[in-house]
């Protein structure tokens, strides 16, 4: 019965839906149809980006370079003390398994990077704040030199910064916006880019380390309170060979004790993914990265006439995002970590240079986006900053971009027989997800969007609206619990107060049949009593 009810019902509702669709702006409708027919395509994610509809996308075909960077992002979340990663030969032991796991060896020798980003939340709960003082965490990169000559280090760029020396304002910095001298109040991850972007170094970086034969050295560190984040980049020359691990201890800590932590051969708690290694290999659980990863710059350049169109390339593509051009900027790993992804996908630290060799005449916008996900709630896809550079003169801005949203970062003018370069410049920071659109269209094509985006949703509104009305029927109101013996009058006394016509505004009165007799010849109250009456013979079998 209730399945033959509801398929009864369902036609009516649809039926319904279909009548306050005819009320829908053609405009409107159309945008919806170029949304589907991207989800429809073959061989795409169920993911499309509005501004895109109808239209193509590019390849940039850029390329990575072969610096090797070791990433420590896995395990993100750390509980407690031990190694996250390390690129010496050799094994340490998981604190979830009590088994030994190989470390991901690798000898760096010239040009190297590192990219680090963790978060601590201890085991121990009296650890996390609030009433009591929060517990610490020292984050550690340490360089060791197993030859039997020093091994100088020198550091072109690099910072490091937690979330309490960078907290991140969400509130104050979405949508686009100039870029401060110092801006740390964007969080860690986009903090320490800005500074890579700029090619400063950190005054928490040394210029140069030393490692004696045989030797190790702590490079940088950061104190980390529960609850925080820390995040590193870092981008160097070595004069010999050497090898870099990552290691956590809770407090403050001396160099010793941070040696003695990797000399413990046991990793840090927090490895989570250790039960999924098979998923990972069939590539259906990305985990993150603990490895090295070949490439810490991305350069790409590309012509296009816009008098034959728009422009569309991928930035920061994947396999799932890459707007069907088949073009997935993804750095390879060297090594890894069995719990860590395949490859690099977040490129997080990687410099992108990617130039717009652009002709065509009139006013445009360079325009950032991120796709629409099918079935999952919006997030934020880019916290971050970027320099756009055209005829010489350099802008820096701060990205706060959502999922499925478009963002315009610059105008664009461009004269007749005249090509304009222009050149975008970004550290991808931690705190974005990769699979990012970029775009230049005419200065109206945005505004267009935005306005067929608002008659959609008013569209939409409207519709559910009309369905609640249709589809929930108004209830007569409750009565007491105790029906059978209640008489006639007090229910009827129950009745919801109502303004009197010789009422103040301010001024609310029950009605009462004995002094009121207006409602006797109003249509509304009789109903009302009727229905009431209606209610109790059915409740008392009449």
């Amino acid at each position: 019965m209730l399945a033959s009810a509801g398929a009864a019902e369902k036609p009516k509702n649809a039926a319904t839906a279909f009548m306050s669709l005819i009320k829908v702006p053609f405009l409107v409708l159309a945008c919806v149809s170029l949304a589907s027919a991207e989800l429809a395509l073959p061989g795409r994610s169920r993911a499309y980006v509005a501004i895109l509809a109808g239209q193509r996308a590019r390849p940039l075909n850029g390329t990575f370079n072969n610096v090797p960077v070791l990433h420590s992002n896995q395990p993100e979340i750390v509980t407690g003390p031990g190694i996250l990663v390390n690129t010496a030969p050799g094994s340490a032991i998981a604190t979830e398994t009590n088994r030994p796991l190989s470390n991901a060896s690798y000898t760096f020798n010239g040009a190297f990077g590192v990219h680090m980003h963790h978060k601590y939340y201890p085991i121990d709960v009296s650890k996390l704040g609030g009433s009591r003082s929060r517990g610490l965490l020292t984050l550690a990169l340490i360089a060791s030199n197993p030859g039997k000559t020093s091994v100088t280090l020198r550091f072109k760029r690099g910072s490091v910064k937690n979330s309490f020396e960078a907290p991140y304002h969400s509130n104050k910095l979405m949508g686009v916006k100039p870029l401060g001298k110092r801006p740390w109040n964007t969080g860690p991850g986009d903090a320490t880019a800005v500074q890579l972007l700029r090619n400063e170094l950190d005054r928490k970086v040394p210029d140069s380390v030393t490692i004696p034969a045989g030797g190790r050295v702590v490079v940088v560190r950061t104190i980390l309170p529960a609850r925080g984040i820390a995040n590193g980049l870092l981008q160097g020359q070595s004069d010999g060979p050497f090898t870099m691990a990552v290691v956590a201890t809770e407090q403050t800590s001396s160099d010793q004790k941070l040696f003695s932590v990797l000399d413990s051969g046991r990793l840090a708690p927090g490895r989570i993914y250790l039960n999924r290694i098979r998923e990972i290999q069939l590539g259906r659980v990305f985990s993150r990265v603990a490895g090295v990863a070949l490439g810490d710059e991305y350069r790409a350049s590309i012509n296009h006439d816009l008098s034959q169109g728009a422009l569309h390339v991928p930035l920061t593509s994947t396999s799932r995002h890459h707007f069907g051009t088949q073009d997935i900027q993804v750095n390879p790993l060297a090594v890894r970590m069995i719990d860590s992804a395949l490859n690099n996908i977040g490129t997080y630290g990687v410099r992108y240079s990617v130039t717009l060799n652009l002709a065509g005449r009139g006013n445009y916008q360079l325009v950032m986006s991120h796709p629409v996900v099918s079935g999952k709630k919006a997030f934020t896809a880019f916290r971050g900053s970027m320099q756009i550079e055209q005829k010489n003169k350099l802008q820096e801005i701060h990205v706060g971009l959502r999922s499925g949203e478009s963002l315009a970062l610059a105008d664009i003018n461009l004269l007749p027989d005249q090509d304009t370069p222009v050149k975008i410049t970004l550290v991808y920071p931690a705190d974005a997800t990769p699979g990012h659109l970029l775009s230049v269209v005419p200065v109206d094509q945005l505004a267009l969007l935005r306005r067929r985006q608002l008659q959609q949703k008013s569209a939409q509104q409207t519709i559910t609206i009309k369905k609640t009305r249709t589809v929930s029927p108004k209830m007569p109101p409750p009565l007491p619990t105790q029906q059978q013996n209640v008489p006639l009058k007090p229910v009827l006394s129950q009745q919801p107060s109502l303004m009197s016509p010789k009422s103040s505004a301010n001024q609310v009165r029950p009605i009462d049949r004995a002094q009121d007799a207006e409602p006797k010849t109003d249509p509304r109250y009789t109903d009302a009593i009727r229905t009431q009456q209606q209610w109790l013979r059915q409740l008392q079998g009449r």
